[in-house]
């Protein structure tokens, strides 16, 4: 892994995911290319005959000042971690932010994206917010959300979940990858339902082919899947979750049951999108 983008809106959230961004470089001894987008709003130029281009320039301007002025508060929560050695490239960009994220992650050939989000008082809105949702759905690299009050700490256990899909063995093999940089163990989990089609061969078959690997399979037989997940998270200790991006209405719809509202202050955790291919 070489480049990660951070997008930031150099908010709360932001600030808290750039802790998590400046540690998890360190870790893959990545690059961070932060990234800052602002629109120009759009006004008619027969209100605006003689002054029209200086009201954009006066905006670009102020964007690029407060930009300007940003970035040393960054780099002195770098020098503070001991973490300025990291490497800090910056892009401030007009226009639409998924637009230009899209494109950063093209031109600059990035590995990976961290950005923060506000939804840990309200899980949905954390996966279809409409920066959160379409970074998701347009970006095709690794995408980890940091919620506000998830402070940053040590990774020890990430956790994945599977159907034991043949096409999920790749992103474990991803997740595996990205662990064992990290020095995490790996917490595979399958929700066995009583209508389960998956066999014990397979189960089995899984086991054997990532014996070799730091992966703990589990499986737990419930009808109740949204439950055995959200308990799994609790009581496992999982530092991070990861989701794989066809299932994003299943976690939607898991972190806006009414259990989850009970526990949403302890699940405060980051979460990992993996893309299928």
């Amino acid at each position: 892994m070489k480049k990660i983008l951070f997008p930031t809106d150099f908010s709360e959230a932001a600030t808290n995911a750039f802790v998590h961004a400046l540690e998890f470089a360190k870790i893959v001894k990545a690059e961070l290319v932060l990234l800052h987008t602002f629109e120009i709003p759009v006004y008619d130029s027969q209100f605006f005959p003689e002054n029209y281009a200086s009201i954009y320039s006066s905006i670009e301007l102020a964007k690029f000042e407060m930009f300007k002025d940003e970035i040393p508060k960054l780099r002195a929560i770098a020098a503070e971690r001991k973490l300025d050695d990291i490497v800090l490239k910056h892009r401030l960009m007009d226009g639409d932010l998924i637009y230009n994220l899209r494109n950063a992650v093209e031109e600059d050939q990035i590995d990976f994206v961290i950005m923060g989000t506000t939804g840990n008082s309200d899980w949905t809105k954390f996966f279809t917010g409409s920066n959160t949702n379409s970074v998701i759905s347009e970006v095709n690299v690794p995408v980890l959300c940091i919620p506000i009050d998830a402070k940053y700490k040590k990774v020890k256990t990430i956790a994945f979940t599977t159907r034991y899909r043949e096409k999920d063995k790749e992103v474990l093999k991803k997740v595996l990858k990205i662990a064992k940089k990290t020095e995490a163990k790996v917490k595979s989990l399958y929700v066995k339902t009583s209508n389960s089609d998956v066999s014990d061969a397979t189960i089995k078959e899984w086991e054997q082919e990532f014996a070799a690997d730091n992966v703990e399979f589990l499986v737990l037989p419930s009808d109740e899947i949204k439950e055995t997940i959200l308990d799994f998270i609790l009581y496992k200790d999982i530092d991070i979750l990861t989701t794989i991006t066809h299932k994003r209405s299943f976690f939607e719809s898991l972190f806006d049951s009414s259990f989850s509202k009970k526990i949403t202050k302890e699940v405060s955790i980051p979460v990992l999108i993996m893309h299928e291919k």
